[in-house]
């Protein structure tokens, strides 16, 4: 009988892929994959060392798997952000995990796994980043989805985010390898291919000279089996005439525009590092919102250094003036070793939360007004699962997974997981639209 090998990965979805190729690595190398923490022989925790919260969900996990020492785990082994930010810290705080690895060494997971069974520690996090090409992932989404790392890393430098200083700068994958990654996965039947970086618009400046992002989109598109292909994470300053073009024009490319964008005050946005202004991103809002048919994410941060009431304010009037269909905020996080954290303006953290629970407040009714005013609208819909009442349940090409609202299937019955069926809208929730079949 094969190591028995559990998973945890938290964070993003590229931390998610990560973790992908690293069980596609230990099941090439002839491990298996146990779901149930208490079976397994050895467990990796995948941590992510984003903001504070996420910090904070990692460390309880490590402890949490921890426990099952008692039991039948054997090695416990941490990879990720979180252990390539504090290789020389949690080693000495945490004396019952048997490896420390980084972000750059997947390749060696097996043999890591393989020496801590044998009784050894690993402390190893100084490889940079680098995608593993040609590794047959193991998905830990439903097989109909999957996320395709597209580069890694990020050049931009935001004065609040800690991730070039655990990623590196950026890296793009070369377009071919992406297009032989998605043609396996399409054989394998995943249909909706989402695209991720931490700058999805920035792809391919590195490696060809000039952003990429709408030619990849073409190019995945036209693969045999895919249904669907969206981009997360783009930034204002690139989204360009091409880029809207094609998500506008390809029926398979979603017209889904996830635009970080963070505040919109001039001054805060420069204290930033923002490359975009105010009138570039009230201008980017008209144009998508003239072309017509685009859903709008964004994120906020609420509460960032010297961050004044006025400020603020004019943030929530440009949330109502410019309503985006899904929007996130966080309450800004002090995130050691970053500019934003040196500052001695901090805003205190209740009037931070505060802020962000009064964007969030403000959302709400404007998500209920993008809602109802999809009553009436047909939309395609991959159906996802059906919950015990016998409603089924998915998504459109607004709405992307894990983030953002359902579509519910009333009326409906003998409806295939993994399908797409067409829905005509006749309700409206806060985030959440219900359908009946057309």
């Amino acid at each position: 009988m094969g190591i028995k090998i559990g998973m945890v990965s938290l964070g993003c979805a590229k931390n998610r892929v990560d973790a992908e190729v690293m069980l596609g690595v230990l099941a090439r190398e002839g491990f298996e994959l146990e779901s149930d923490p208490r079976q397994a022989d050895a467990i990796i925790v995948n941590t992510c060392g984003f903001i504070e919260d996420a910090k904070q969900e990692s460390i309880d996990a490590i402890l949490e798997m921890a426990d099952y020492k008692r039991e039948n785990l054997k090695a416990l082994i941490v990879t990720g952000c979180l252990s390539k930010r504090y290789i020389d810290e949690l080693p000495e705080e945490m004396p019952e995990v048997d490896a420390f690895l980084g972000i750059g060494e997947t390749e060696k997971i097996a043999k890591v796994v393989r020496d801590c069974m044998s009784g050894a520690r690993v402390v190893d996090a100084a490889a940079d980043y680098r995608y593993l090409e040609g590794v047959e992932r193991v998905l830990t989404t439903p097989g109909y989805t999957a996320y395709v790392k597209i580069a890694d890393g990020c050049n931009n430098r935001c004065a609040f985010c800690a991730i070039p200083y655990i990623r590196g700068n950026y890296v793009s994958r070369p377009m071919e390898n992406i297009e032989d990654e998605v043609r396996a996965l399409a054989a394998k039947g995943a249909k909706e291919i989402v695209l991720i970086a931490q700058d999805t618009t920035y792809y391919g400046k590195d490696l060809y000279h000039a952003p990429k992002l709408a030619q990849l989109l073409e190019r995945v598109a036209a693969i045999e089996g895919v249904h669907w292909v969206r981009a997360l994470y783009c930034y204002p300053e690139l989204i360009d005439g091409e880029l809207l073009r094609v998500m506008k024009e390809n029926p398979k490319v979603c017209p889904y525009l996830d635009i970080p964008l963070q505040h919109i005050n001039d001054k805060v946005l420069k204290e930033m590092n923002r490359r975009g202004d105010s009138a570039l991103i009230r201008a980017l809002y008209q144009r998508i919102r003239d072309l017509g048919g685009f859903a709008l994410r964004t994120t906020m941060i609420a509460g960032f250094p010297g961050e004044t009431e006025e400020q603020f304010e004019e943030l929530m009037a440009f949330i109502k003036e410019c309503p985006f269909d899904r929007l996130g905020v966080f309450p800004f996080s002090e995130e050691e070793g970053t500019p934003a954290a040196a500052r001695q303006d901090q805003v205190p953290p209740r009037v931070r939360k505060a802020r962000a629970g009064a964007i969030m407040r403000a959302q709400k009714a404007i998500s209920r007004a993008f809602n109802r005013s999809r009553v009436g609208s047909v939309c395609e819909v991959l159906i996802e699962g059906r919950e015990e009442s016998g409603l089924y349940y998915g998504r459109s090409q607004w709405e992307a997974p894990e983030t953002d609202g359902k579509v519910y299937v009333k009326l409906a019955d003998g409806l295939e997981i993994g399908s797409f069926v067409r829905v005509r809208i006749v309700d409206a929730q806060d985030y959440d639209v219900t359908g009946v079949l057309e």
